[in-house]
């Protein structure tokens, strides 16, 4: 997985809400959606609380930050709106290639109707397709054939529908493996492509 996308994959999802009625800010941890530990520091002044568990509140008060109980229900009730009114999270699929072509594997192949299905929800889609290589071939074959890889999911989602210009492709050859090899070795898991949605 390339290093930017790692970062995108990696944000911890918080929420810094205002509360409309109440005169100080809240703030309200929410669960990750992946399922990852997230923590987050409300300051200030010299005092500071620490919130580490989903739904872990703290509120400023004249003297600092002060902790209070909420839960799930409680934030759909005081945020659902500004909640509901959040963009969809980006999500991230792999495609895996036969070795030396731009033809997907059958077990990918049977994952491409779930990644549209993805796209789909989106009222305004962006899809982002970078194709890649293992290490067999030299470096011009394999930046074209990382690049058609990235073309033809490309081209597969175009005939389904989205727009061209919805649809961003790169090749990176065999620059970012997903397993580290040594030249020359035909790692079938670095014969992918990478889908952003978003």
């Amino acid at each position: 997985m390339s290093s930017w996308l790692r970062r995108v994959a990696g944000v911890a999802l918080v929420a810094s809400l205002a509360a409309c009625a109440a005169p100080k800010e809240q703030f309200v941890l929410l669960p990750n959606p992946a399922g990852l530990a997230t923590a987050v520091t409300v300051s200030q002044g010299e005092r500071q609380v620490v919130l580490a568990e989903p739904y872990a509140a703290a509120r400023l008060r004249r003297g600092g930050p002060e902790a209070f109980a909420s839960n799930a229900q409680d934030v759909k009730t005081r945020y659902g709106a500004a909640l509901a009114a959040q963009p969809t999270l980006p999500k991230q699929f792999t495609l895996f290639f036969v070795d030396g072509k731009d033809e997907l594997t059958d077990e990918s192949k049977l994952i491409v109707d779930s990644v549209f299905v993805e796209i789909a929800k989106r009222p305004v889609p962006d899809v982002i397709v970078i194709g890649h290589t293992d290490t067999v071939g030299n470096d011009a074959a394999n930046d074209l054939l990382s690049r058609q890889r990235a073309d033809v999911v490309r081209a597969g989602f175009v005939a389904r529908g989205l727009a061209t210009d919805k649809v961003l492709t790169v090749g990176r050859g065999k620059r970012e493996p997903a397993v580290a090899t040594g030249d020359g070795v035909a790692e079938p898991r670095n014969r992918r492509v990478e889908i952003l949605v978003r």
